[in-house]
């Protein structure tokens, strides 16, 4: 073929082809070396300087729980009990019981032992200092810290809460928590006082208004009943601060249990030196419903003598869940300021709060009996040491929906004229309006 001779269509577009391959290919190529270039920048620029920082390292050395606490518990047992807000037998039962459970095996490190772990969890529920704080004292990371709290208050709670909720099944039982109300409290056929307090928490989003309650901050609620030795026989933790003790109380399970007799509650029996058989029950405040099984106060407005006299009976009774709550946020002080942990693990550390609570009240009964209120001799009430502090807020009281109905009212009546009677009453009641 002629040099001059033009070059054939079909063969020009092929090779135009081929060059615009060329170019793509090559502009491929740049992209994944720019690419390349940044990840090897960003190795370069992240690149651990250590895997544990080296103050870290020296947690044998200098960490609280290595040092500071094996030194109070050799020298000054008072010193562990306000540090631990427990004897030190109390802090090595709990680290008996549950170290099974959140102890991890050895793979590319050494974890954690189980004793430093349920000391920093103590701490939190004693203190509510933050993890930041937490770790500075025990020489532990802080990202490391929030992993296995909420690990440790679950095991706890797995642990303990069939053996320290004892919640009655039968009448036998409910027959002796009411025994202890008639002796401490003069208050008969009582099986439990019931209440809720609100749980401040940092606004979990999105969630909008959930958590958000009427006192003007985010929460969750703890619906409880006590028994007369300030344990908790039930509790309900978790619900959204927007709600009311009626709404949790009229959806849940207690009140179907009450309504339909299935908790075992003893038959109708006559009151002491009396003859006519009256229900047992619970007692509540304006929140709840006034029935045969739930007995509440009432109203203040232009109340007789003898309506004032039964309020103040009641209110001995219905103390009891007050001063439970109190002293249980002054001694697990992480429920005073606002938790900053999701709902979910909120929840599972108040639970755990409980469930300590409830065995110091169980081990060692008279540990917190200073933090409660008292009466003299005369019957006035002495504030308890957990009154100086910020307390648990009230949920609010919504009873819409809970109107009395007839044998409630007709109980309360009967149950007012039996504690304004020679048989019923107290001494000192007609001081006390």
């Amino acid at each position: 073929m002629d040099a001059a001779s033009p070059i054939p269509p079909r063969r020009l577009l092929g090779i135009l082809n081929l060059r615009i391959q060329l170019q793509v290919l090559q502009q491929r190529h740049m992209v994944v070396q720019a690419l390349l270039l940044r990840r090897l920048q960003r190795q370069r620029r992240h690149k651990r300087r250590w895997w544990v920082k080296p103050w870290i390292e020296r947690r044998m050395l200098f960490g609280q729980y290595e040092t500071l606490m094996r030194e109070i518990e050799r020298e000054s047992q008072g010193d562990f009990l306000n540090y631990m807000r427990m004897p030190p037998v109390m802090f090595y039962e709990l680290l008996q019981r549950i170290t099974p459970r959140i102890q991890k095996s050895e793979r590319y490190r050494r974890p954690l032992e189980p004793g430093l772990k349920l000391a920093i969890t103590i701490r939190y529920i004693v203190t509510g200092n933050s993890y930041k704080n937490l770790q500075y004292s025990f020489r532990v990371a802080h990202n490391t810290i929030s992993m296995f709290i909420p690990e440790v208050c679950q095991a706890i709670i797995d642990e303990y809460k069939e053996e320290v909720f004892a919640f009655p099944t039968n009448p036998d039982e409910w027959r002796e928590v009411a025994k202890k109300y008639s002796e401490k409290w003069n208050f008969h056929h009582t099986c439990g006082a019931l209440d809720g307090k609100h749980v401040a928490i940092r606004n979990p989003r999105p969630s909008g208004t959930l958590y958000y309650n009427y006192k003007g901050f985010f929460s969750i609620l703890l619906l409880a009943l006590v028994d007369a030795d300030y344990k908790f026989i039930w509790a309900d933790v978790g619900t959204q601060g927007s709600s009311s003790d009626a709404q949790i109380f009229n959806h849940g399970p207690l009140r179907n249990g009450l309504e339909n007799d299935t908790l075992g509650l003893p038959d109708p029996e006559p009151l002491p030196h009396d003859d006519r058989p009256i229900p047992y029950f619970l007692v509540g405040d304006d929140a709840f419903p006034l029935r045969s099984w739930m007995m509440k106060p009432y109203s203040n407005r232009n109340m007789t003598n003898e309506e004032r006299i039964f309020n103040y009976r009641l209110s001995r009774a219905r103390r009891v869940v007050e001063n439970t709550f109190g002293i249980l946020a002054h001694r697990w002080r992480c429920m005073l300021g606002t938790m900053q942990q999701d709902p979910d693990r909120a929840k599972i550390i108040v639970m755990a709060a409980i469930c300590l609570h409830n065995l110091t009240r169980l081990r060692y009964p008279g540990l917190q009996n200073n933090d409660l209120d008292q009466e003299d001799e005369a019957g006035n009430n002495i504030p308890g040491a957990w009154r100086n502090d910020r307390v648990l807020q009230d949920v609010e009281a919504v009873g819409r929906g809970n109107l009395p109905n007839r044998d409630g009212k007709r109980i309360r009546t009967y149950l007012k004229h039996y504690y304004n009677s020679n048989v019923g009453s107290l001494p000192w009641q007609h001081n006390m309006i």
